[in-house]
């Protein structure tokens, strides 16, 4: 590898883990951990109810943490289990109105922090940056 592409890299994994953390820490007021808020997030972006293995692929958890935290956000009385009307096998996750709320919050306090973090970024080097990391993803994680 050389200089740049490890410069890259190193880059790359400590940016998306920096953003991560300092979003933890400004959503720590509502209470929750970042596992859980991500997971009302992804919960809440998807088209329809997900099944608890679709949320832990989408999180890349293991099957077990992910039942393990849907336990803990139906204690909080932010999502619920429905079964699903096609395999009764399957449990799908379904976000209450205070889920719903929740994650207006979250989505909030988000988008203030994004554009807090971009406000200063010309906006032609921020679709350069995207356009890589999009490329990027779509080589390690082609779409099905």
């Amino acid at each position: 590898m050389n200089e740049l592409e490890e410069r890259f890299s190193g880059a790359l994994h400590n940016t998306s883990r920096a953003w991560r953390q300092a979003l933890d820490r400004r959503l720590k007021y509502l209470g929750l951990s970042q596992a859980s808020w991500m997971t009302i997030a992804v919960a809440a972006k998807a088209k329809g109810p997900l099944s608890q293995s679709e949320l832990a692929h989408r999180l890349d958890v293991e099957g077990a943490t992910m039942v393990a935290m849907v336990d803990r956000l139906v204690k909080a009385g932010l999502v619920v289990r429905e079964p699903s009307l096609t395999d009764r096998r399957v449990k799908r996750v379904v976000l209450t109105p205070a889920g719903d709320q929740l994650y207006e919050r979250v989505r909030t306090e988000a988008a203030a922090f994004r554009k807090e973090l971009l406000d200063g970024i010309d906006p032609k080097k921020l679709l350069v940056a995207t356009e890589l990391l999009e490329n990027l993803q779509g080589i390690i994680d082609p779409p099905a």
